[in-house]
């Protein structure tokens, strides 16, 4: 009866604090409240936003609004995303070398439109927020949160160069593409694979492959499924793999394009 009750308490204790994944949300605020929701998110659990926050749906500028707010009321990490980067370099003017017609097209109207009636007051905590964002998490069980991957065969402590943190696809590509034959004692098995427990991306959306879910390859998770375009935003459990999903975000934004 004394293990039984031990057993309730520990399993009430891990609810109380998950660690939970997100996926890339671009502009789509709506479907983040949905996952909140669903997943019945409370102060006690850990968030780990994986980044491009921005660009895409109309509510960009909201959802870094509530990002901010949502930080002051629990543990949340926020991993840099490539539009977010986009967005911090056309806020701060530093579009030298910045291909604007580029952005435009891919999410980044709907970002210029919206923060057309942004104060500068607000722009100037946006600027703040984009520039503490990280460029990975590694947590103390060897998982690593990154937006997009690296290319370093010794970590992401090697990488020479950084911008492939919110910007590379060859991780989640050798991980599609690699037989599930090669074994991680062979000695053909990728080296990146080796460094860490679990690998949390997103940048590359599973709507590629045709997929709606998480999709793990190797030790590789995927998580984002195509909330940029006609797929749900998603939040999991990094301990036991549930997760939960918004609407597809063109139902949410019947009126919009998004990134489509």
């Amino acid at each position: 009866m004394l293990k039984f009750a031990l057993l309730l308490q520990l399993n009430f204790l891990y609810k109380m604090n998950r660690t939970l994944v997100i996926g890339d949300i671009h502009g789509g605020l709506r479907a983040l409240h949905q996952i909140m929701e669903r997943a019945n998110v409370t102060t006690d659990d850990t968030l780990i936003f994986l980044g491009d926050y921005v660009d895409g749906w109309s509510q960009s500028p909201e959802v870094i609004d509530y990002l901010i707010a949502l930080s002051t009321k629990q543990t949340c990490v926020f991993i840099r995303g490539n539009h977010d980067e986009l967005l911090l370099d056309w806020l701060t003017g530093n579009t030298k070398n910045f291909d604007e017609l580029m952005w435009f097209k891919h999410g980044g109207e709907a970002t210029i439109t919206a923060y057309a009636k942004v104060l500068e007051e607000k722009k100037n905590t946006h600027i703040a927020f984009l520039k503490s964002l990280q460029n990975y998490y590694l947590d103390d069980q060897n998982r690593l949160f990154i937006h997009a991957g690296f290319t370093n065969m010794n970590g992401v402590a090697y990488e020479y160069f950084p911008k492939l943190f919110y910007w590379d696809r060859t991780l989640w590509e050798t991980a599609l593409a690699l037989d599930e034959n090669i074994k991680p004692s062979s000695r053909f098995y990728p080296k990146r694979f080796k460094l860490y427990k679990e690998i949390y991306i997103g940048h590359t959306p599973v709507t590629h492959i045709e997929k709606m879910i998480p999709i793990q390859k190797a030790c590789v998770w995927n998580i984002d499924t195509g909330a940029a375009f006609k797929g749900p935003l998603t939040i999991l459990d990094v301990a036991t793999k549930e997760f939960w999903q918004s609407e597809p975000l063109h139902n949410l934004y019947f009126d919009e394009k998004g990134r489509n």
